[in-house]
């Protein structure tokens, strides 16, 4: 039955009257809902004249309910208590459901995946589902709460914020060549390159030091993870975002022949603009410190 809200009072009206009813006087049902003593008896008087008799009446120091009131409070407490009961259920379903974060696999495997750890002992009480995808999802229909895309941040619709706009490297093993810059390897296309059959942005950055891969062969493992062993142990080539080989190059397993700019390409975080869950915006915020951690 659909609800026909001309006939009902204000609902300002009627919690003033819900809180009436379980106190039995002015004074106490004002203290609760935060209002003058004053304000509770005019919204009882609004009601009384909109149902055009009597609900309440002072006996002594309370006041007493009349039969008309009496009915009302038990329809507005058992009202009251079904708004409550969704509310509690929308937020706490809210509060623990898994968080739903999609990100490309390269990203996962090298940058999200080694710091989850450090995120779980912060944060034991939330739960991920991680989506490694390469297609781009519609964060409503797929359900997703949080994105973490590659591009140049230019997608409407949602909201976008930097992770990560970070240079590119060209990486390879200490001991692959003894060359330390790009410029003296001199025919590009000569050396084995790797690459991960899921990430694009690697292909990207082929044409900005001058290779084209569409021409060039090139070795495709199916993950990034596998690229970046193949190369740790000397076997090839690679080009990769700075901010996911960052601790093999400080630590001396790779070097860096030749750093670039990204040209705004980088590493975002997309979300819907409507309120995150509170878990959602937990994983946001460490998502950004952890990116500002290096």
């Amino acid at each position: 039955m659909r609800m026909d809200w001309s006939r009902l009072p204000s609902l300002a009206a009627l919690r003033a009257f819900d809180a009436l009813a379980r106190h039995g006087s002015h004074s106490a049902a004002a203290r609760e809902l935060n209002v003058t003593h004053a304000a509770v008896a005019q919204h009882l008087r609004k009601l009384e004249d909109h149902f055009g008799e009597s609900l309440a009446a002072r006996d002594g120091h309370q006041m007493r309910l009349t039969e008309t009131g009496a009915e009302l409070a038990v329809a507005l407490a058992e009202g009251f208590d079904r708004i409550s009961e969704g509310v509690t259920t929308i937020l706490d379903r809210s509060t623990i459901r898994p968080v739903t974060v999609t990100m490309t696999p390269s990203f996962a495997e090298s940058w999200l995946i080694p710091r989850l750890g450090r995120f779980w002992s912060e944060h034991p009480d939330i739960e991920l589902r991680l989506v490694p995808s390469m297609t781009l999802s519609d964060l409503r229909r797929d359900g997703i709460d949080v994105a973490i895309r590659f591009g140049d941040g230019d997608w409407p619709g949602v909201d976008v914020e930097p992770l990560d706009v970070s240079r590119f490297v060209v990486i390879a093993a200490p001991g692959y060549t003894k060359a330390r810059r790009l410029e003296d390897l001199r025919d590009l296309s000569q050396w084995d390159w790797y690459f991960s059959e899921a990430a694009r942005e690697q292909r990207i950055w082929g044409a900005a030091v001058g290779v084209d891969f569409a021409k060039v062969g090139a070795t495709e493992m199916p993950n990034n993870s596998m690229v970046l062993s193949a190369v740790r142990n000397g076997l090839g080539l690679s080009i990769q975002s700075r901010a996911l080989v960052e601790p093999d190059l400080s630590s001396g397993q790779l070097v860096s022949l030749h750093e670039g700019d990204a040209a705004g390409l980088g590493y975002h975080i997309v979300t819907r603009p409507t309120v995150l869950s509170p878990g959602a915006r937990t994983f946001r915020t460490w998502l950004r410190r952890s990116a500002g951690q290096k």
